[in-house]
């Protein structure tokens, strides 16, 4: 049982039995460092699976749990498994499919008989999603959505979708507003539990960006309950209208906050939109309320899994636009002058986490117009989050964000300039840069390099027609403007791949 994989529900322990079989986990270094994961993020991890493996001897099953500082442990998920089968006598092992290629690759790599059985806590097969996706020469996420409405019922009145529309998007962009009435996710206290990962964590990761403590979050599934449901009540009814809109002290708006236990199990994807659509049809929340969050659950969640598995282990070596520059230092926690960005980068060290718009349209805007070697990007996404599995964030980040896969997620690039930025946050009116300025001393970068990007990758893009008003527009510019702002971006470039302050 991996550490993403805490449910009784997973069809490895569904296959096993109590009586015969043992249940093994393990805290390995080589998960917890194959990037510099958040410190939260392993905090999370080692304290819920020991949670869970007590959850699974009070039910009475046999589990050989190994620590991270046990002095016999093996390191890696392949050798901790050796060393059990090894131990027990043990001939053949049952194992839920991993979400990662690299640990498929491994368990079936192993010198043991490893039945690597279907993660159906999925509601499309891989084979399901290979067939929808068969002969499409383009795999739009809405038009798979439509089907995962009409196979679970969903937000569905008589083979119709409720409402009269299948997505209410549109009603769900409004700016910033002045304050948020909801008081964020559930907060609990470290227990004993908790407390002694949190102290295995300073000392072993204490040099990791990010913030121990405060630690919050859900360790169990009935936390992980209780904090949805505090959120259902609290949050959902505001969800739709605001879930674009981003406020410097306000990190979680009105967002449900529940990756980070969805994706390690603790809770389930089919439950939570239950929950959901039951609170609209109760009256309790408006339709694009509900139907923005599943959404995410039964859409953009499904599909961009299916794309993950259909695409294959080289997805993530993707670089269609030809990206090469480094990571730069402030995504790090190194100063910027972007208010922005080191507002984002800030909360993510803080909290590891960060809403989709903060991730879409700040840092993977900024990294995507300033040409960053996608490879980089999503080593980072997956470092610095607390939900990031690479199922879920490689087509995020290297599809949707970056357009590094050639356009397989996306129709177009995900790139704005500043003033998408100022429409939809306050971050705008205290940065050092001025994001109406275009040109000049005290130009916001996202101006400058939006007209930089557009101008290199034209030879690309020119023809798409969901870019051809953007195009347009820079072609209707003064031809010493153009040059101006292209050599204004570069510079701007220059100086930040020498390490000046930007």
């Amino acid at each position: 049982m991996l550490g993403d994989q805490l449910s009784e529900a997973m069809a490895a322990l569904r296959a096993a039995d109590p009586v015969a079989d043992v249940v093994v986990m393990a805290e390995v270094m080589a998960e917890a460092s194959y990037v510099p994961h958040h410190p939260k993020k392993i905090a999370f991890t080692f304290a819920a699976m020991r949670k869970f493996a007590a959850r699974l001897r009070g039910q009475g099953w046999t589990v050989a749990y190994t620590r991270l500082d046990d002095p016999g442990n093996a390191g890696s998920i392949g050798a901790e498994l050796l060393r059990r089968a090894a131990e027990h006598g043990a001939g053949e092992a049952l194992a839920t499919e991993p979400g990662e290629w690299r640990l498929i690759a491994q368990l079936q790599d192993l010198p043991l008989l490893v039945r690597i059985l279907p993660d159906d806590r999925f509601l499309a097969s891989h084979a399901e999603f290979d067939r929808w996706a068969a002969g499409k020469t383009q795999l739009r996420m809405e038009y798979f959505y439509r089907e995962m409405r009409r196979k679970t019922g969903l937000l569905m009145e008589d083979g119709e979708p409720a409402g009269g529309q299948w997505n209410y998007d549109h009603e769900n962009r409004k700016p910033a507003p002045g304050a948020v009435d909801y008081a964020g996710p559930l907060r609990f206290e470290p227990d004993a539990v908790v407390e002694e990962v949190l102290a295995l964590v300073e000392a072993r990761f204490g040099a990791n960006f990010g913030r121990l403590r405060p630690f919050w979050f859900a360790t169990d599934a009935t936390q992980a309950q209780a904090h949805f449901a505090q959120w259902l009540d609290g949050g959902l009814p505001r969800f739709g209208d605001y879930q674009d809109a981003m406020l410097r002290d306000e990190p979680f708006m009105y967002h449900a906050v529940i990756g980070v236990y969805l994706n390690a199990g603790l809770l389930d994807p089919r439950a939570v939109c239950d929950a959901v659509e039951a609170a609209w049809r109760a009256g309790r929340v408006p339709i694009n309320a509900a139907e923005g969050f599943i959404r995410q659950i039964i859409g953009w969640r499904e599909y961009v899994r299916g794309i993950y598995f259909r695409e294959g282990p080289s997805y993530v070596t993707r670089n269609a636009l030809g990206h090469c520059r480094d990571l730069p230092a402030m995504f790090w926690g190194a100063p910027t002058s972007m208010a922005c960005v080191a507002a984002t980068v800030a909360q993510t060290r803080d909290e590891a986490y960060a809403h989709h718009i903060q991730r879409l349209m700040i840092t993977g805007n900024f990294a995507l117009l300033a040409g960053i070697e996608p490879a980089q990007v999503h080593e980072w996404y997956l470092a610095v989050y607390a939900d990031a599995y690479e199922w879920v964030e490689a087509p995020n980040v290297i599809g949707m964000s970056q357009f590094a896969d050639g356009g397989i997620l996306a129709s177009k690039p995900y790139v704005s300039s500043g003033n998408y930025i100022d429409r939809m946050s306050d971050y705008c009116g205290s940065c050092a840069y001025k994001v109406k300025v275009k040109t000049g001393p005290g130009a916001c970068p996202f101006n400058l390099l939006y007209w930089h990007f557009l101008d290199r990758h034209r030879e690309r893009f020119g023809a798409n027609p969901r870019m051809g008003q953007m195009y347009a527009t820079w072609d209707r510019m003064d031809a010493g403007k153009r040059a101006l702002i292209v050599a204004e971006a570069g510079a701007w470039l220059g100086r930040m791949e020498a390490g000046e302050g930007v």
